[in-house]
């Protein structure tokens, strides 16, 4: 174990000296960088950019589809890694520039462990953990700087809206200054950054006014002055785009649904930088993202039926929770299995897998998923709470039917399963990039499943400055009550003296607790629920300020910088509040990730500052229940200790830590099995939008066409008019052969309905041969065609029948009509044929697509069975997965 951890320092330890070269010579080009004007600096970035994009021209456009994964854990293609040289070569003097750039209008330079940090990003396939307060949002301009150089797009991924907002527009009074263009994604609309030199000419006088006011550049003070809303395509054709993982993720599954090439937004997925990188490839790779449509049944009645079985069963009792296992799982005993059976008046559970799918869920949402702290109810709907976030997810259900057993067991309207068009994980997605990195303040702890799942290596950057920070020991307490009142006196003693505190919370209803209790003490707070990005961030910016109070869920305001006194390093109110002790932190429960506290834990003692943290724990809070609290409590009662006395014991202070590396070892082995399950089905998904994506393309480009048997697959108008005539005889065979094939499918129908019937006598055997025909052909082209009015076209049409002397003779006249019919259409679609075409034949797939999805679904809830087999549920899967997916190409062949 000792040696495995000594490599990992020595590996770190080399990764950090390897930057040693590159950061002198950044160091010495700063001397020549600032006789330059900003024109001589776009000059030779332009002369770079040329460069690249002539290597670039040398990998083949059928490597830029983005479509397979990408393994990082191998080596990039030879031609990939001729560019990746050639922009380490660049780096040092690109770095130099941006470097110089903020020093002119920002007002300092780079430290070296952000140049340190930003070295190793240009490496790619990396993680790096600044600590909280080094300057992550500077850091990650640079490297997304110089890849945008490469012309393929960079992506620089954040947490929410609103920083990918501010960030954008900071970045771009950098990059824009080197000719770079930058674009920012966000869920409602989409911007693109202006230049100060250009605002007058996009905008109104106010809006000048408004840039000339803000004077300084500062992260603190962008509010979209210099942003201009464009399309989404428009913002992903910027050098640099800007954008959460959500809008990345969505945009992508929303291309691969698109009936034209002119609606695909993205381009190649080549660079990514993923801020707070824990946060996106952690926390959030157990939600794939869904974009679905058409609800399909829901069985409501069974979903009552055993949420109401489910409402009285006893924990322990009926069934256990493991606990100890991180309380993920939860089965029946014996005795709830007979209860169960008696309430639903069956005599075997387990027969059918509907009722023990039910079942499950039922129990599920029973003793897994509790009111106020995994949803809540609002207005008859349930609504899911991000348990790392705090915040409410508008828009988003558990799956695989949890989220009807909730709505059953809280009584509220059941909403129908949603069908499935299109679905990925963040860790399929994040894998489509060629060049993957980021970085967060809490990197190293999870160095294991980076490597594993996303092949990225972790590297640790020293701080700019010794962290002062004074980390006191836990105060472990009896019950929540107890712990709770402990907070609010800590709260009290700190508040009296000035010194601002903040307080961290697990969830919305926790912060709640605390305000409540604040109020009571007439104690003026703040508290943030990480609903409002934008307001919090601006307020959690004031919690250094000296008398604040803020309680916060952890992740509310993440990315903003608390600066102690509320004002600048350095001033009077800074030195006021550091003669305090700075920032007091108080965690009111130990998170089952070491991260998240380190998180909270960063949100004081930055950049040297001085600071304090504690955390607070209860025996009965949830990480001390798979610690096993109750035998510590029974201990307390036994030696007759006092609720209000607290344990302040290094040893059980470990102790919480190894139950929170057994949770995350817990979370990890799930996240993995996610991604086993999902690698399957990525499989499918790679080699079909492959196909669908070759077909769109080959459809709207292709120079030839392509046939089977007498159905025309895939051709167009070339774009370019000047090849027209080069084209047309092509162009007029595939006209032809279309029309062959749509008249082909309506004659099949025509004879297998209507032609070998005898001739019909009487008028309701006429009306419901000539009705026979209407469903084939619409009425009004009929009216249309005969230059008949619709009163007068049934009456004609009998009269017309009355006259046949056989079966011929109608035969031949609805023959006439049909053809009349097919070259009327022919004549009125005229070009737009070849879309019509392009569009059934896309329908045609996507609705396959969206069967097999279903099909896919269905097996995978179907195999968890298989484990009360002792067979492997995934191998079960694959095997069936593999025998579907042949029938589904065999379709779409």
């Amino acid at each position: 174990m000792l040696q495995i951890i000594s490599r990992l320092i020595d590996s770190n330890s080399s990764q950090l000296k390897k930057t040693d070269k590159p950061l002198e010579k950044i160091k010495e080009l700063r001397k020549t960088v600032t006789k330059l004007s900003f024109d001589d600096m776009r000059k030779r970035i332009d002369e770079m950019r040329s460069e690249l994009a002539n290597l670039s021209m040398k990998i083949p456009e059928s490597d830029k589809l983005s479509i397979k994964k990408i393994d990082r854990i191998k080596s990039l293609p030879e031609k990939e890694r001729e560019i990746q040289s050639k922009l380490y070569e660049f780096m040092p003097e690109v770095y130099a520039f941006v470097d110089e750039i903020f020093f002119r209008k920002v007002g300092f330079r780079y430290h070296d462990v952000q140049l340190r940090a930003a070295i190793i990003l240009a490496q790619g396939q990396r993680l790096v953990e600044l600590f909280t307060g080094e300057g992550k949002t500077m850091t990650f301009q640079l490297p997304t700087i110089l890849y945008s150089l490469v012309g393929r797009g960079a992506h620089l991924v954040t947490v929410n809206d609103y920083l990918s907002r501010r960030d954008g527009e900071y970045a771009g009074h950098i990059a824009s200054e080197l000719g770079l263009t930058v674009g920012i994604i966000n869920s409602d609309v989409s911007y693109k950054f202006v230049p100060d030199h250009e605002i007058e000419k996009y905008f109104s006088e106010e809006r000048l006014r408004s840039r000339e006011e803000l004077k300084s550049i500062e992260v603190s003070k962008m509010s979209g002055v210099n942003l201009m809303q464009v399309t989404k395509k428009e913002a992903y054709s910027c050098d640099i785009t800007y954008g959460t993982n959500n809008e990345f993720g969505f945009d992508y599954l929303r291309d691969n649904m698109a009936w034209d090439l002119e609606n695909l937004c993205q381009r190649e997925l080549y660079y990514c930088l993923i801020d707070e990188a824990d946060s996106i490839l952690i926390d959030e790779a157990r939600t794939p993202l869904i974009i679905s449509g058409i609800p399909s049944d829901a069985e409501e009645e069974k979903y009552i039926k055993f949420a109401k079985a489910a409402s009285v069963l006893q924990e322990n009792e009926d069934y256990k929770v493991d606990h100890k296992g991180g309380g993920r799982a939860v089965v029946l005993t014996e005795e709830g299995i007979k209860k169960v059976e008696a309430i639903l008046g069956i005599d075997n559970l387990w027969r059918d897998y509907s009722s023990a799918y039910h079942m499950e869920k039922a129990l599920q949402a029973k003793a897994l998923f509790h009111r106020d702290e995994h949803y809540i109810v609002k207005n008859g709907e349930v609504l899911i709470v991000d348990e790392f976030t705090g915040r409410i997810l508008h828009g988003r259900r558990y799956s695989e039917g949890l989220h009807q057993a909730i709505e059953a067991k809280e009584g509220v309207k059941i909403q129908p399963e949603s069908r499935t068009y299109a679905t990925i994980t963040f860790q399929n997605y994040f894998r489509l990039y060629k060049i993957l990195c980021g970085g967060s303040g809490t990197i190293m702890t999870e160095g294991e499943e980076f490597y594993k799942i996303y092949g990225l290596e972790s590297i640790s950057i020293p701080t700019n400055k010794p962290v002062i920070r004074i980390d006191y020991p836990d105060r472990i307490y009896k019950n929540q009550e107890s712990k709770f009142k402990a907070v609010i006196d800590e709260i009290k003693e700190k508040h009296s003296v000035g010194q601002p505190v903040l307080v961290g919370t697990t969830s919305v209803e926790k912060s709640e607790i605390i305000s409540k209790l604040l109020d009571k003490e007439g104690i003026p707070h703040e508290v943030l629920n990480a609903k409002y990005h934008e307001q919090e961030a601006k307020i959690i910016e004031r919690a250094g300020v000296k008398g604040a109070v803020t309680v916060a869920t952890n992740m509310a305001g993440r990315g903003a910088d608390i600066v102690i006194g509320g004002g600048k390093r350095g001033d009077e109110a800074w030195k006021e509040v550091a003669q305090l002790g700075g920032l007091h932190v108080i965690g009111t429960e130990r998170h089952e990730a070491r991260r998240i506290d380190n998180q909270l834990r960063g949100r004081t003692g930055r950049q040297g500052e001085p600071g304090s943290s504690r955390f607070y724990v209860a025996l009965d809070d949830t990480i001390m229940k798979i610690l096993g609290g109750e035998i510590i409590a029974r201990l307390m009662s036994f030696v007759r200790i006092s609720d209000d006395t607290p344990i302040e014991n290094r040893l059980i202070s470990k102790q919480i830590e190894i139950a929170q590396k057994k949770i995350e070892n817990l979370n990890f082995d799930a996240r993995k099995r996610i991604v086993e399950y999902d690698d399957v089905m990525n499989q499918h998904r790679e080699i079909f939008y492959a196909r669908r994506k070759n077909f769109l393309l080959r459809f709207e480009l292709a120079e030839e066409k392509v046939m089977e048997e007498n159905k025309v697959m895939v051709l167009s108008m070339p774009q370019y008019t000047d090849k027209r005539k080069e084209y047309e005889p092509k162009i007029q065979e595939s006209k032809r052969q279309i029309k062959n094939a749509i008249r082909n499918i309506f004659y099949e129908v025509f004879d297998h309905k209507l032609k070998n019937k005898e001739l019909e006598r009487g008028d309701e055997k006429i009306k419901r041969s000539i009705q026979n025909f209407l469903n084939l052909v619409p009425e009004e082209l009929m009216c249309r065609i005969l230059n008949l009015s619709k009163t007068s076209l049934e009456l004609e049409l009998i009269n017309k029948f009355k006259s046949f002397k056989n079966k011929e003779d109608r035969n031949e006249f609805w023959d006439e009509i049909l053809d009349s019919c097919i070259n009327f259409k022919f004549e009125e679609f005229g070009d737009d044929l070849y879309r019509l075409t392009k569009i059934l034949l896309l329908q045609s797939m996507d609705n396959m697509w969206v069967e097999h999805l279903e099909t896919m679904k269905d097996i995978k809830e179907g195999v968890i069975l298989q484990q009360y087999a002792q067979k492997d549920p995934l191998i079960e899967y694959k095997n069936k997965a593999y025998v579907v997916f042949q029938e589904f190409l065999q379709k779409v062949n």
